[in-house]
């Protein structure tokens, strides 16, 4: 494999092909001994239907599916066993006391803990990250705050085909507001016949209604294509035409480099579990750039003036939380936007997948991404041509735009066949209706032999 440039696409030899050489990119891999920290499931469990014991000697699956939930840290149960045994033995003194020996702070400065964490792998500072809620809940607490429509703009520019819950998020703001989401609600759409939306296009709907709209708000990945959207170039744009710009980022956390500070993006969301491995359903985070989170006191200390969010005491300031005089003084940054007191059981999940976050950094698991993704592109496409081939990869080829996901689009009447035979082989990745299967190599747990065996079993399920 070479790599001529930094930004070039990886190239392969003549034996690409072979399980040997899939061998030797796991041998020269710097980033192998991560896939020791987490527990993968095991072939013999993976179809079970009665509750198993992990097995951990047993030979494990495939998991492409880091793109829906990622696997179990090791961490997560030692990080669990900690709480639990603060729980136990110094029970609501768990909120003020940091214990020696633990992992963990104390209740108190958990999410901030989490915070400190997360800040690397979006690219921002600690103060601009808040570690609270779910996905879609915080996307509405800032599109309470952010969407403010007037009767000249109150649109909401989005994607084509976002993931149903923002769709309806979005949906349910604008009829909030007492404004029709069909006049209101622009869906931005790829070419016809194509997935790719191409960053013009985009650029081109911003200056089509730049005087009508009042926000932005894109998928940092495309859910079902796994495209990687120009978070810089769009952001930009779209605020030189007076748009306030936020993006949900629940494919893109833990997947791709971003800096949301220095891209000067509005605001952002995005869950945990996928990339982030922290465990189904657990706590998401979300990003107000330092710009927004300013709290000014020059009218004094009993009235401070910030940006308008719907307000809970988790947001305000610790030294006066509990005076209970009912006299908000918020947090400055992201943390002024925390509603209730975090479940400290969902933000242990989340610190342990962190620690193993903190062990390493986004540009070298990015580097070891694009290298998986090519390879796996390398390796389907390899020996077939457009004509005969019965599947369409949707994902860019542009390996700077995509994450680890390839979206690989059957022939009609394929999915349900290719997906029990991939299932009876013990390869677990996503499907999604009415043809696609979408293949997520991470770079934190998945080999490079893995890339190769699925393709062997892809293409046999194919025949």
């Amino acid at each position: 494999m070479t790599i001529t440039q930094a930004t070039s696409k990886p190239t392969f030899p003549e034996n690409a092909s072979t399980r040997e050489y899939a061998a030797s990119l796991d041998a020269a891999d710097p980033l192998a001994n991560f896939r020791d920290k987490f527990i993968i499931p095991s072939k013999a469990n993976i179809n079970h239907k009665k509750l198993a014991k992990p097995g951990l000697s047993a030979e494990p699956c495939i998991y492409f599916c880091g793109n829906s939930l990622g696997v179990q840290p090791k961490a997560t149960a030692r990080f669990l066993e900690a709480q639990l045994d603060t729980w136990s033995s110094i029970g609501v003194s768990g909120h003020f006391v940091d214990l020696e020996d633990s992992p963990l702070r104390q209740w108190q400065l958990l999410s901030e803990q989490a915070a400190g964490s997360m800040c690397k792998i979006v690219g921002a500072n600690p103060e601009e990250v808040a570690a609270m809620g779910t996905l879609t809940t915080n996307l509405h607490l800032l599109l309470a705050s952010f969407y403010k429509p007037t009767a000249t703009k109150h649109k909401i520019l989005m994607d084509w085909k976002a993931f149903p819950s923002d769709h309806y998020a979005i949906e349910s703001h604008i009829s909030w507001h007492d404004l029709d989401p069909s006049k209101s609600m622009v869906l931005i759409g790829p070419d016809e016949g194509e997935y790719e939306i191409s960053t013009d296009k985009i650029l081109s709907y911003i200056d089509q209604h730049a005087e009508d709209a009042a926000l932005l708000l894109l998928p940092g990945i495309q859910y079902y294509t796994g495209q990687l959207f120009n978070i810089p170039r769009i952001t930009k744009y779209a605020q030189s035409r007076n748009l306030v710009v936020g993006w949900d980022l629940a494919h893109a956390f833990a997947n791709v480099e971003l800096k949301l500070h220095d891209w000067n993006v509005d605001f952002a969301a995005w869950c945990t579990y996928k990339y982030g491995n922290s465990g189904p359903g657990t706590m998401g985070g979300l990003f107000v750039h330092e710009k927004h989170g300013q709290v000014d006191y020059s009218e004094g200390e009993d009235a401070p003036k910030f940006r308008h969010r719907l307000t809970g005491w988790y947001g305000g300031d610790r030294s006066v939380r509990f005076k209970m005089d009912n006299k908000f003084k918020p947090i400055p940054g992201a943390g002024g936007f925390q509603i209730s007191n975090p479940s400290a059981i969902d933000l242990t999940a989340l610190c342990a997948a962190l620690s193993v976050f903190d062990e390493t950094s986004m540009t070298e698991l990015r580097k070891k991404s694009l290298l998986l993704t090519a390879y796996l592109e390398h390796l389907l496409l390899e020996g077939t041509s457009d004509e005969t081939r019965p599947f369409r990869i949707i994902t860019p080829s542009n390996h700077e735009a995509r994450g680890a996901q390839l979206s690989l689009l059957l022939k009609p009447g394929l999915l349900q066949n290719v997906s029990k035979k991939l299932q009876e082989a013990a390869v677990v990745c996503d499907k999604r209706e009415p043809g696609v299967v979408r293949v997520a190599p991470v770079p934190l747990y998945n080999t490079f032999s893995e890339v190769w065996t699925f393709v062997q079993q892809f293409k046999s399920a194919l025949e």
